[in-house]
């Protein structure tokens, strides 16, 4: 016996409903609303395994109803009824197993039902066999470019829509985003209502993707806002961001760690997608690399490795290239270990730098000591 809620504020379309599903046989209707407003009020004292949902309704749309009732309980079985065929296959691609068009013709009722019964089977088979296998592992790799790997092969994704909101919430990962939120930053320029409707497309793709690959229940919702909880996965992002917040001091015991989460960084977050979102981000972590290379600089300098030093001096000078500070330190390494000629020609490509694509030139402390190891001062 099936067990299921009606939800239309048409009354006459609520009564044939009611009527063509009693005619279908083992389904038991627990409650007809034809005000949505009431549903939210008393669902948590209905039990039900599906809901009709009429999407255009005074108040509360079906659509915003159904998000309602799956954050309460997630495993509701969602069917859609509309009379606009092009909403209809909108809404089809939300968390529903099914729409239907008015007039709802018997027969593809039937199908419907049929198709309800198929997953709560499914559902049931779920819960009753007990399984150890655990979710597959992701590997995610957010700097220069961001991609996903399972199982080392490609995750393939429906859009590239689908990809960017996955990235959106990797950067958000574990927190609650509202949904206005994440409209005005992945689509900025389009109508709200479509707006909408694109993000409840690419969250339904988004869900059906990590199930998957064994991380269902994933991507939550709550209070009008999305969150991602992810297990037993890899990103480099996020373990860069670890590492350097819990070493901050570095010593012998964490230095070797540090370096190989260093080599982690191959480029900016995300930078060859181009996520405008992504930038502060990018900033953010681009920041926490510098302070921490000086950290390995400053480590080695106290104990004479030379060579290290200088490795992690151009590198901090290759991602921070406009840094006057790193410049100096750099010619200054070069000076103590007899190298004059790099001094200079550090200095020299420094200065052609800034004035190629910032028009300036270098500051008097950095033509200071310029002027001086080319005078033989140093």
């Amino acid at each position: 016996m099936i067990r299921t809620i009606l939800v239309d504020d048409e009354k006459l379309a609520l009564d044939l409903m009611e009527k063509k599903l009693n005619k279908i046989g083992d389904i038991e209707i627990v409650g007809k609303f034809s005000n949505p407003e009431l549903v939210i009020q008393e669902m948590k004292t209905l039990d039900f395994q599906v809901a009709f949902l009429d999407i255009e309704m005074t108040g509360i749309s079906g659509l915003d109803l159904a998000e309602i009732i799956q954050e309460w309980k997630s495993d509701i079985q969602i069917v859609f009824v509309t009379a606009y065929r092009d909403y209809a296959i909108q809404a089809f691609e939300l968390n529903s197993i099914d729409y239907l068009l008015k007039p709802v013709l018997e027969s593809r009722l039937l199908k419907t039902i049929n198709r309800v019964q198929e997953k709560l089977e499914l559902n049931k088979e779920k819960i009753t066999v007990q399984t150890s296998i655990e979710p597959s592992a992701l590997e995610l790799l957010c700097f220069n470019e961001f991609i996903v790997y399972n199982n080392k092969q490609p995750v393939k994704w429906k859009t590239a829509k689908v990809k960017e909101l996955f990235a959106f919430f990797i950067t958000h990962i574990g927190t609650y985003i509202n949904r206005d939120s994440i409209i005005n930053q992945l689509w900025p320029d389009y109508d709200y209502k479509k707006a909408k409707i694109q993000l409840h497309t690419c969250i339904s793709h988004l869900r059906k993707t990590l199930d998957s690959l064994g991380y269902e229940q994933a991507l939550t919702y709550s209070n009008q806002s999305y969150s991602l909880n992810l297990t037993n996965f890899y990103c480099d992002a996020l373990e860069l961001e670890h590492a350097f917040r819990i070493h901050t001091n570095i010593n012998k015991e964490n230095i070797t760690l540090l370096e190989d989460t260093i080599q982690t960084y191959v480029g900016e977050y995300m930078e060859t997608n181009e996520y405008e979102w992504a930038n502060a981000k990018a900033q953010a972590l681009s920041q926490q690399l510098f302070h921490i290379l000086q950290k390995v600089i400053d480590y080695y300098t106290k104990y004479g490795l030379q060579n290290k030093k200088q490795q992690y001096l151009q590198m901090l000078l290759k991602y921070n290239p406009y840094s006057e500070s790193t410049l100096q330190q750099l010619m200054l390494h070069y000076i103590e270990i007899g190298n004059r000629g790099d001094a200079v020609k550090a200095y020299i490509e420094f200065a052609e730098l800034l004035q190629q694509d910032l028009d300036i030139e270098p500051d008097k402390t950095t033509k200071k000591l310029y002027q001086s190891i080319c005078e033989g001062n140093l």
